[in-house]
């Protein structure tokens, strides 16, 4: 079984924000912490070079096994990106009102700024995914 190579580390969230050079993507990056800190209990954490997590779950696939964060974002050079690990099947409406975005791969949602997307319910798919990964992993709240 392969083992994931992502891993949470002991690094400093604040650093890593502070050293993003792009001063759009620090400042929301900055805003980010907040509203995930805030709707998901969680401190951030760094998992790898450029993931910002919160939570954490362990899983185990048909090729790979390991941990992940329960959510969490990452201010890739071109787009931001946030971790709905469950995908979006269930968000559909959600995904309507949130505003300027993409979805890739079954769990990432790329936006360009913060401010192209409707808060309010980014908060709420954030909250909805984040009550779904509990229950599936049947993790406690923190």
């Amino acid at each position: 079984m392969a083992e994931i190579k992502t891993k949470k580390t002991t690094k400093s969230v604040s650093a890593f924000i502070t050293s993003i050079k792009d001063p759009l993507k620090r400042k929301d990056s900055v805003a980010l912490v907040k509203i995930f800190s805030a709707v998901t209990g969680e401190k951030p954490t760094m998992w790898g070079e450029s993931i910002v997590g919160f939570g954490q779950y362990h899983y185990k696939g048909r090729s790979s096994e390991g941990d992940w964060p329960i959510t969490g974002f990452s201010p890739r050079a071109q787009t931001m990106t946030i971790y709905i690990m469950l995908g979006f099947k269930e968000y559909q409406p959600l995904l309507k009102k949130i505003g300027k975005h993409k979805i890739s791969g079954s769990s990432c949602l790329y936006f360009k700024e913060l401010d192209d997307l409707h808060l309010p319910t980014l908060k709420t798919l954030i909250k909805k995914s984040v009550v779904q990964m509990r229950t599936k992993y049947k993790i406690k709240a923190a």
